[in-house]
């Protein structure tokens, strides 16, 4: 039975860069003002402090090293993976290791092709550009970075139709660093243009612990062994998050304790604010909750979970799923939105007799 008007499924691609939703969430991994400026402080200057992440240092490191040797500009390199995992801190490493001053922009703000050559003709001989989000370039922009970064030269349109002349325009050897958290978006041919790829993994409950101590050094807090290791446990395996809910701990143990993180005074804190020991959070929480509550377990259509919980599909979709899945705790079918054993157990809840039977999650109801 079709329980939504648009489709049980109905997962219409969203807006790239997704919701901004997900920046006021304290668990969310859109970096906010306040997380721009203690990431400044917070981030490793080089590739010996990176915690996390081994198979890509070492690739990079052997990669850096190569370069510095020859004394050549680096390849350029593509690091891919999801929010707050460390793109932007590798990509100032890059130009640290390699004695360069770097460049920062973004794919959203470059939205025509004189923007791309704007940037390309003031660069320095080995500087690095670094490319947030670039799979968010405009496509006219795109095909002339196919050119930049290969021949290091751009051809510039002046004046238009029939009296339209190219001038060919010379560029100092430079290396490219794109970010991007949907690898699958950017067109082969400039996916094959870097000479470099990596992906990002979600860091380890022990890496994060590492990140944990190392922020609260700088940041000069005090945390114990079990204090970091009950952060860690809910940073949804992304040193961004992790960070973000040391500062709120630090906050509750300044007001309420000693200033001391502990396993307690970190279960309290976070008890505040809403996440749970799985890092899921209230956005998550009524996901899960809609879904068991209201319809047994799914499968139920994006449009209509969207509704029930009072908020956008892209939301949706975008923010609380993604979570969501890799937790086990939902799934996605060509019906719609399924909620997993594993989520009955979490929430404390007992599947309906028929959800029992067949191990599926889902009722004779809403699988018809």
């Amino acid at each position: 039975m079709n329980w939504d008007d648009t489709g049980p499924d109905d997962s219409a691609t969203a807006t790239p860069g997704g919701p901004d939703a997900s920046a006021e969430r304290l668990v969310g991994s859109v970096a906010d003002g306040e997380d721009t400026a203690v990431e400044a402080a917070l981030r490793p200057k080089d590739l010996g402090e990176f915690v996390g992440q081994p198979k890509v240092r070492e690739q990079l490191d052997l990669v850096l090293r190569a370069a510095r040797q020859r004394g050549a500009t680096a390849d350029h390199v593509l690091l891919s993976g999801a929010p707050g995992l460390g793109k932007t801190t590798l990509s100032m490493i890059i130009a640290a290791e390699m004695g360069a001053p770097i460049r920062i922009t973004s794919g959203p703000a470059i939205q025509h092709a004189g923007d791309l050559a704007a940037i390309l003709s003031s660069l320095q001989e080995g500087e690095v550009l670094f490319l947030d989000e670039i799979h968010r370039m405009s496509r006219p922009a795109e095909e002339m970075l196919y050119m930049a970064m290969e021949d290091f030269r751009v051809d510039v349109i002046v004046g238009k139709g029939p009296g339209a002349t190219a001038i060919p325009l010379e560029l100092p050897p430079f290396t490219l660093v794109g970010a991007t958290t949907r690898a699958g978006l950017l067109p082969p041919p400039l996916r094959d243009r870097f000479g470099f790829t990596a992906h990002m993994e979600f860091y380890e409950a022990e890496e994060l612990e590492r990140v944990l101590h190392r922020s609260a050094r700088l940041l000069d807090v005090s945390t114990d062994e079990a204090g970091a290791r009950e952060i860690a446990g809910r940073s949804r395996g992304t040193p961004r998050i992790a960070n973000r809910l040391l500062r709120r701990v630090r906050d509750y143990a300044q007001v309420k304790s000693d200033g001391v993180i502990t396993s307690e005074i970190a279960r309290q804190a976070l008890a505040v604010y809403e996440v749970d020991e799985r890092g899921l959070d209230r956005l998550d929480r009524a996901v899960l909750e809609s879904l068991l509550k209201l319809f047994n377990g799914g499968p139920v259509g994006l449009s209509t979970l969207a509704v029930a919980v009072g908020e956008e599909r892209e939301t949706v979709e975008e923010v609380a799923e993604p979570f969501l899945v890799r937790e086990g705790l939902l799934a996605r079918t060509p019906r719609g939105r399924v909620a997993t054993p594993a989520a009955w157990a979490h929430l404390n809840l007992t599947p309906p007799a028929s959800s029992r039977a067949n191990g599926s999650g889902q009722t004779g109801l809403f699988g018809m």
